[in-house]
This record gives structure tokens, sequence and C-alpha cells, in this order.
């Protein structure tokens, strides 16, 4: 399965339950691989060796934040419409590293202007956030290879550049209006219908596959040229790794 030059393969990730769910595919065509790896680096060192990984995971934290968090949540919130809660603002990178919630408070208000705290959707996906963090920073060639994804906004561009009208979730429970609109969307996207309507592997939702599949959608369009930055160009943090969500 390994890849060559003529047939790279790309990865969507989405973190889930039982670690991080990947979705391997190559520019086109059908092959794909779905499965869960319970480490970052362990999607990029697969036997796939993705040339691009697409990850719903926020990249490149910066010291200091204003209102929204970075300038790429603000750059895509008002793209999404009613959607448009599920970007969560990511502090700064001091209010990252801390593993208690009310010490990660404290640092982002410390680190913020107006002084903000960290939401508790946020703070509890920390860890991942400081997984890839870490992975990223120790190494330039893995970082110029991930980029960042949110799942809403990858939906935004299948959908024509119009937010969607239907939720994933309501009361955190999987919606099947939502989940059947976004597999139509993927579908349309050149997705296979086998793995859009696949049951996810144990340790993910139905959400988790979709999300993981459409971040592997916007993989083939940042393989393409044809994805755009937000903002563009992207920021860079104290360590070089941009600050972009890419659609």
């Amino acid at each position: 399965m390994r890849s060559d030059q003529h047939d790279p393969w790309l990865a969507g990730v989405d973190g889930c339950t039982g670690g991080w769910l990947a979705a391997f595919a190559q520019p086109s065509g059908d092959t794909m691989s779905i499965r869960i790896l319970p480490r970052f680096a362990e999607v990029l060192a697969a036997p796939e060796r993705p040339a691009i990984v697409a990850v719903d995971m926020p990249i490149g934290l910066p010291e200091r934040t204003g209102i929204g968090g970075r300038a790429a949540e603000n750059a895509v919130r008002p793209l999404l419409g009613s959607r448009q809660s599920s970007v969560f603002s990511v502090p700064s990178r001091a209010a990252i590293q801390a593993s208690e919630y009310r010490e990660a408070c404290r640092l982002a208000e410390q680190t913020s202007d107006p002084p903000r705290k960290v939401s508790k959707q946020l703070f509890n996906i920390a860890p991942k956030i400081r997984e890839v963090d870490e992975c990223l920073r120790a190494d330039a060639a893995a970082a110029a290879r991930v980029f960042e994804v949110h799942p809403e906004v990858a939906f935004w561009r299948l959908n024509g550049g119009r937010s969607l009208g239907e939720p994933k979730k309501i009361k955190g429970r999987a919606y099947e209006p939502g989940l059947a609109l976004r597999r139509g969307l993927l579908i349309a996207a050149g997705i296979p219908a086998a793995f859009v309507n696949a049951k996810p592997p144990k340790g993910a939702g139905p959400d988790d596959l979709l999300d993981a599949l459409a971040c592997v959608a916007i993989a083939r369009r940042i393989h393409a040229g044809i994805a755009q930055p937000f903002p563009d160009p992207p920021p860079r943090d104290a360590f070089g790794l941009r600050m972009a969500i890419w659609a």
C-alpha cells in the first residue's frame, strides 16, 4: 500500500474516542482505507506515507489572542451561518499547554485581549491539540504536509460555498437528517458511497467518519492546488506553523 510518486496517498483525519480516525485515499478513484490509529504520529508514519494530511484539529498556536480566537476562526465563522458555533476559539499556546481547566482559563485570560477563558469543549480536545503541535514542531517535513481543516468549513465548500441548514448532532446525539445531507455531499464530491455509508470503526461515531471523509475531500483539493486557506496568506505562529483553515 505504499504510495509512489505517480499515485500519492492522502489522509483525512478526525480525532475520536479511540484516537485518530484516518481515511486514506488517492487523489482520484475509489481506492480507500479507513482505520483508527492511537497516535497522530502513526498517521504520518502509516504504510501509505500520506503526502498530504488534512486534520480536524487546530494547528499553529498564538502567543496572544484577540476577540474570537485566531484569525482563522474569525475568517471562517461568517461563512457558516447557524453552524458557526462549531468553530471554537483557540486560545494561546500557554493555555493549551495547561493540563488543568482552571489553570488553562487563568492563562487564557492573561494572554487574551479582552481577557477570555477557555471553552470547556476546546479544553476537552487540548490533549489532541498538544499531540499534533508537538509532532509538527519536532518535524519540519511533517509540518509541511499537515493542514488544518474544519469539517463544517469543508462541507460548506462541498455545498458550493453555502452553509448547511442541518446540524450533525442535536444535544450531543447524532441527527440523521444532518448526517444524510453530509453523506450526499461527500458522494457528490467523489467519495465512494460504500465508505460514506459504512459503519464507523469501533472507537468512532458516525459523525467522526463523515468528518474524516470531509477532511480527505479537502486533502484532494489541497493536492490539486485549488484549496483556499482562511486567512490567505496564512500567518505563522512562533514556531513557524501555519495558522489557517483550508477548504
